[in-house]
């Protein structure tokens, strides 16, 4: 019982039912204004006003603000549970308008029957309480001469006011279902919408990686230069490391404010007017690519890995002028990463860094030896640069999506008593 009752004692009913009214209301005021109407029997006046309607109904939805006002009003009364699927934009395109139609005839005729029936279905249950001596579907509440009080006709009370009430729950189910069909997005904006939305993803995980690599890089050497500050207690070495941090603090401001000024104007480099990332993905990139930093940098990022007591043994063979600038800030944050995470899990280790083109492509090595506290049982869990076992890889998981939209590929794995970071980008993007 309280599944039958439920649907009736909700607002949600009544609210559609509202909206399924409004299309007996034009009904209404179509058959008051047509002429000769009186008269008629319910065939000649399907046949004849029902083709006026539908050609009225056809000519309001060539207007284009006419899809946007159904498309509000039945958010607002047919409650969908997603309000984006039903569109609030006017219509741009004969399809639209041609939906639209389709929705306004749909929706009087649906509307009609069920107004038609909201009237006719009270007035009956009434006829069968207040005036039993009336006929009501051929029966009779009283007995056959018209006497009596009421008969077992009074039981059909409920059952019609009851299938009444089912008739409107399922006609307004059916007129939320034509308005997300007809009324919805259509199959081109619901694509344009999800790459929207695919986009506007990918531009914040860029931003997040972003802020990844070169915090996580500038935290990194902070914390390590703080703490061998304090152990050595060198006054010396003490000027040198708040150098180091000093400088690479104001590189990851640079970066942060840049990376905040790109979610602050979404329509510039890597905001929602550009597919730009922050870290860049065209060769171009004006002024913003220039200023993040590219492979030239590298030598102060093998500085500061130094300072921080990791010995650094780097070769370069890139050309100048070479390399798509795109693939030099983009080889720039995947060292930055390899550095980082040799510095944070083997501190104190060597580190090998090899950048080459060759046979088309950017190759890039970062090799770190283990050392003997980073050794880890045979079968456990893939090792972190350095050997610690492996527990969140956000750092190489951002390197392997780098790679990936570069058309490239990374691996990250213990190589003969080293951690070994490859990568392989080709240098045409997309050849």
């Amino acid at each position: 019982m309280p599944r039958i009752l439920a649907p009736l004692l909700s607002a949600t009913t009544y609210a559609r039912w509202l909206h399924l009214m409004t299309g007996l209301v034009f009904v209404g005021i179509v058959l008051m204004v047509y002429p000769g109407v009186e008269g008629w029997s319910r065939g000649e006046l399907l046949a004849r006003a029902v083709p006026v309607d539908a050609a009225l109904l056809g000519l309001a939805a060539l207007v284009p603000a006419m899809r946007r006002a159904e498309g509000v009003q039945a958010r607002l009364l047919l409650l969908p549970d997603q309000e984006q699927d039903i569109a609030v934009e006017p219509a741009r395109s004969w399809a639209d308008r041609r939906r639209t139609a389709a929705w306004l005839v749909g929706r009087v005729a649906l509307g009609g029957l069920v107004g038609e029936a909201s009237v006719l279905v009270p007035t009956a249950a009434y006829d069968l309480v207040a005036r039993p001596e009336q006929a009501v579907f051929g029966l009779r509440s009283g007995r056959a001469d018209g006497s009596g009080g009421p008969g077992w006709a009074l039981l059909l009370v409920p059952v019609l006011l009851l299938t009444l009430g089912w008739l409107v729950v399922w006609a307004g189910r059916l007129q939320l279902a034509m308005a997300v069909r007809l009324l919805g997005p259509s199959p081109a904006e619901r694509l344009a919408a999800a790459e929207l939305r695919a986009e506007r993803l990918l531009e914040r995980n860029l931003l997040a990686r972003e802020l990844h690599d070169s915090i996580g890089h500038a935290l990194t050497v902070t914390v390590l230069q703080a703490g061998a500050a304090r152990e050595v207690g060198d006054p010396a070495f003490a000027a040198k490391a708040l150098e180091v941090i000093e400088e690479t603090g104001r590189r990851a401001m640079d970066d942060l404010e840049r990376t905040l000024a790109l979610l602050r104007d979404p329509g510039g480099p890597g905001g929602s007017g550009s597919p730009a990332p922050p870290s860049g993905t065209g060769a171009g990139g004006g002024e913003d690519a220039r200023e993040r930093p590219g492979i030239d940098r590298l030598p102060a990022l093998f500085e500061t890995a130094r300072a921080a007591g990791s010995p650094v043994e780097a070769r370069v063979d890139v050309p100048s002028g070479d390399l798509p600038g795109v693939l030099s800030r983009e080889g720039y944050r995947i060292v930055q990463e390899g550095v980082t995470n040799a510095l944070k899990y083997a501190p104190g280790e060597p580190i090998s860094i090899r950048i080459a083109v060759r046979d088309g492509s950017l190759e890039l090595r970062c090799a770190n030896a283990l050392g003997p506290h980073a050794a880890r049982p045979h079968g456990s869990s893939p090792a972190r640069a350095g050997g610690s076992p492996r527990r969140g890889g956000k750092g190489l998981r951002g390197i392997r999506e780098r790679a990936v939209l570069l058309g490239g590929e990374a691996t990250a794995g213990a190589e003969s008593g080293e951690w070994v970071l490859a990568v392989r980008v080709p240098l045409r993007l997309g050849g």
